[in-house]
């Protein structure tokens, strides 16, 4: 009995008896070929990765640049390349004084509307 311990008596669906060792993992695979072009059947998960998908297979490059780099200047495809240069943590360092200026940008808005209400600058002139 020691020698069988690999070997296990299943039924299958229909009934049948099989010993599942270990030498019939073969029988598990399957050559099924699945259709995935009706979008009714087969919806994109999240939109726009097909897009993305290919764009990234070789066969399908072309020399024209993406649709999101149409309205970049040098300026902006520069920054891109400076921030993927960056290290995580470098990265992190950016994100974090991004985060400060805008709640610094924010405590300075705040400062002026609350000035202008005082001043009255955002009120409507009384007609007469």
């Amino acid at each position: 009995m020691a020698a069988n311990s690999n070997k296990e008596t299943i039924i299958s669906d229909d009934g049948k008896w099989y010993d599942n060792t270990l030498a019939d993992t073969d029988q598990l695979l399957s050559f099924e070929k699945l259709d995935r072009a009706s979008p009714d059947l087969w919806p994109e998960q999240i939109p726009g990765v097909s897009e993305f998908a290919a764009d990234k297979l070789p066969s399908s490059r072309t020399s024209s640049p993406p649709k999101w780099m149409a309205d970049l200047e040098n300026d902006d495809i520069n920054l891109l390349q400076e921030f993927g240069s960056l290290t995580t943590s470098q990265l992190m360092e950016k994100v974090r004084g991004l985060q400060n200026l805008a709640y610094q940008l924010g405590l300075d808005e705040a400062r002026e509307m609350t000035r202008g209400k005082f001043l009255q600058v955002l009120q409507k002139p009384k007609r007469n």
